[in-house]
């Protein structure tokens, strides 16, 4: 987790992204798993055996697909807040939405590890390859660096592209619930996957991140970004 960092990130979140290339971002995200995580937690669900592990499934799933413990609403739906409030044509995210090759071939892998390589699996790449950050050490280790939470205000989709805060609703959605989905996954995986399942799982999380790294190449070639675009650290 702590590789899930992509170079061409210090351009979507320092406003470099021209504003008329920008829905394909959203557009990417929201079709690779964005719009159908709540299917492939499921799939983690409905594989799992134990049953404290399933409760703790049980209710990071019913909080994405109904936003009933915290949100209000589905996460999917509060995603499509930001481009709503940037103005996109949000019909462009209603049918199929077009993959870039590289975001056709991570979905295919989430399918295939959500389905055919065991729960453990399952629930790692969904729970925490998925939802999780470059910062997850801090959510077993008090020393450890914990992920960085600025100010709405501060938000670069506010500073850059002038989102209304009020269309940062996933966003204050996570910050409720966030804490408590990252200790449940660490304790799904850590306390009930079986020990053999180890290696199945370490390997998929590599699996994931190579197939990640590509998708968001992808999409920054898409959206015109090179590697000469970011400013020289």
């Amino acid at each position: 987790m702590e590789r899930k960092v992509h170079w061409a990130w210090p351009a979507f979140t320092g406003g470099l992204v021209p504003r008329d290339k920008l829905h394909l971002h959203f557009e990417q995200e929201y079709a690779t798993y964005v719009r159908d995580f709540p299917v492939l937690l499921g799939r983690a669900y409905v594989q799992c055996p134990m049953a404290a592990a399933r409760r703790e499934l049980a209710e990071n799933l019913y909080e994405e697909e109904t936003g009933g413990l915290a949100a209000g609403r589905p996460h999917p739906e509060l995603f499509l807040e930001y481009p709503r409030g940037l103005g996109m044509d949000l019909a462009r995210f209603g049918g199929v939405v077009p993959l870039l090759p590289a975001s056709r071939a991570w979905r295919e892998l989430l399918d295939a590890h959500t389905t055919t390589c065991g729960w453990a699996v399952a629930a790692a790449v969904t729970t925490l390859f998925l939802e999780g950050t470059a910062y997850e050490r801090g959510e077993l280790d008090p020393a450890a660096p914990r992920r960085p939470e600025a100010p709405l205000e501060q938000h670069p989709l506010v500073v850059h592209y002038q989102l209304p805060i009020e269309a940062l609703a996933l966003t204050k959605a996570h910050r409720k619930v966030e804490g408590g989905h990252r200790a449940a996954a660490w304790r799904v995986l850590l306390d009930h996957a079986e020990d053999d399942a180890r290696d199945d799982v370490v390997a998929a999380m590599d699996d994931q991140l190579e197939a990640w790294l590509a998708y968001r190449d992808g999409v920054a070639a898409a959206c015109g970004i090179t590697r000469d675009t970011l400013p020289p650290r």
